[in-house]
């Protein structure tokens, strides 16, 4: 089945389910998605409403507007949230610092929610002071696994006016209900789009609510918890008003894109939706639904809930933010991931190999080694294919599992030509140097690789440089024994081999051209 039957299916199986949900109503087909109006990009997206890729499409030129749903901070964070907000670090650099565009990221952080109540209950801490807490480590979190800040950081109870002001607007017009405890309810039978990013189930219970799709807008205090006064008494937001709320506060009655785990497309996702467009009076919030797949363990969504998690800090005592960084390049986005050791090891092996390159190209340049037989025609022409090839799989849906796999051809290539005997000891510096810029170049735009300064380069070349010519010393003079000495010979295999697992290895043309070099101070 090709993709465009694949799309038909889809498209008539999802009209089928929205037309048993809306029995009750007149609508009779699927909710459209409404091509923006606005400057082309020439990049295709995955739109979660449509389920399928469509054109993005910017309302200003070369401006990206981006609402990110940040974490509940009730407990730290896992590497099932680390892998999102990765995935989208790295979308997000793709959109900036490859095909510039100015991207605007705005990120929410529920700081008042039943789950955080829970915790500060069980705790016997003051919630304020407990979200807080997660809150920095949050923040800490991402900025050890290299991911960059949003433009704004929006605390839910930051923008309680506003979200009572959204909450009265929706009522105002006809769109939602107040129950005799004082909560507020969104009215999903009055709104005939309902159910464009999945299909409608109940998701809370309530003796007055008039349909049990409906969800809460406002809810009314119970004893002993934290609450704000509202036209309809003492309360605090529901769950989905609050992204509403704070995504019009700072971009208005339209949002370019707007992503999340592919849990938050219903209900949050889609509740966001109802009530926004209804808010602003129009038929489409958000031009781009933006969803990241899961990470599983033992087959598993890795879940708080479930207690089956990973945080990253655990996670970062055995790995590094390099590491979960190349595993997200390596998959597509979208994609589930097994969490396992045997993905990991993938990932470390290929990042292991992109720095071996790279150290090696450096050494080439730098006459560390006279091996080498680079057709300089062959390869800046297996560049420029490269490049191309690249540029068309990040336009296509930010593929950079198809990236990886043409990098890694090119090092391949590369790597063949400078390992290649050359009888005729000549060196082509330029094309290894602008193969080796745009690896170096295409790593650092991914959030990998530039943590490492020109400066600790040399610095640990030179450390490097030095010891092997201590270990080939060492080791020529225990072979020059009459007896040789097993025990020095095989300390410094053993420091050989520590040096790999270490990301450095010691080649042998590598030695002898130190020999070499050696011989010739001696003399």
């Amino acid at each position: 089945m090709n993709m465009s039957m694949k799309n038909l299916f889809n498209y008539k199986l999802r009209e089928l389910c929205y037309r048993f949900v809306h029995a009750e109503t007149k609508q009779k087909k699927p909710p459209q998605w409404l091509k923006p109006i606005g400057y082309e990009t020439n990049i295709t997206i995955y739109n979660t409403l449509t389920k399928c890729k469509v054109p993005l499409i910017l309302k200003n030129k070369n401006v990206l507007n981006w609402y990110v749903c940040g974490p509940t901070v009730y407990d730290s964070a896992h590497i099932g949230h680390a892998m999102t907000y990765m995935n989208l670090d790295i979308i997000r650099r793709i959109l900036s610092d490859h095909f510039n565009i100015n991207t605007i990221m705005v990120m929410c952080i529920t700081d008042i929610d039943d789950k955080i109540i829970a915790s500060s209950k069980k705790k016997q801490q003051n919630y304020q002071t407990l979200a807080k807490h997660y809150e920095n480590e949050f923040i800490e979190d991402m900025k050890m696994l290299n991911v960059i800040k949003p433009h704004l950081y929006c605390r839910v109870t930051d923008y309680i006016p506003e979200i009572i002001e959204f909450v009265n607007g929706i009522i105002n017009k006809g769109y939602g209900y107040v129950t005799k405890d004082g909560s507020g309810y969104f009215d999903t039978t009055k709104y005939d789009l309902y159910g464009k990013l999945g299909t409608p189930y109940p998701e809370s219970n309530h003796p007055e609510k008039k349909s049990a799709t409906d969800f809460c807008l406002w809810k009314a205090a119970k004893q002993g918890e934290p609450f704000w006064k509202s036209p309809w008494g003492k309360g605090r937001p529901g769950w989905h008003i609050e992204c509403s709320t704070i995504a019009s506060t700072v971009f208005g009655n339209c949002v370019d894109l707007h992503s999340g785990g592919i849990d938050l497309a219903f209900p949050h996702h889609e509740n966001e939706e109802a009530q926004s467009c209804c808010y602003h009076e129009v038929q489409q919030w958000v031009n781009y639904w933006l969803h990241c797949g899961h990470l599983f363990l033992d087959d598993t969504k890795m879940s708080k809930s479930l207690n089956n998690t990973i945080n990253i800090r655990e996670f970062l005592a055995k790995y590094t933010a390099n590491h979960l960084r190349m595993l997200c390049l390596l998959t597509n986005y979208r994609n589930e991931v097994k969490y396992s050791d045997v993905i990991l090891t993938n990932a470390v092996t290929t990042l292991h190999k992109i720095e071996h390159f790279i150290t090696d190209c450096e050494n080439y340049i730098a006459g560390r080694w006279n091996v080498g037989n680079v057709d300089e025609v062959a390869l800046l022409h297996c560049l420029d294919e490269t490049k191309s090839s690249i540029d068309i799989a990040l336009a296509d849906d930010f593929n950079t599992a198809k990236t990886m796999k043409l990098l890694l051809n090119l090092i391949d290539v590369a790597n063949k030509m400078l390992h290649k005997p050359n009888d005729f000891n000549k060196r082509s510096i330029p094309a290894i140097a602008a193969v080796s810029n745009y690896i170096s170049t295409m790593f650092s735009r991914f959030g990998i690789l530039n943590s490492l300064t020109a400066e600790d380069d040399d610095r640990m070349n030179n450390i490097v440089e030095h010891f092997v010519k201590f270990r080939s010393a060492v080791r020529n003079r225990a072979l020059e024994q009459d007896v040789k000495d097993k025990i020095i010979l095989t300390a410094c295999d053993e420091a050989r081999l520590n040096l790999s697992s270490c990301g450095v290895t010691i080649k042998v043309n590598y030695l002898n051209n130190l020999l070499r070099k050696c011989i010739s101070y001696a003399m």
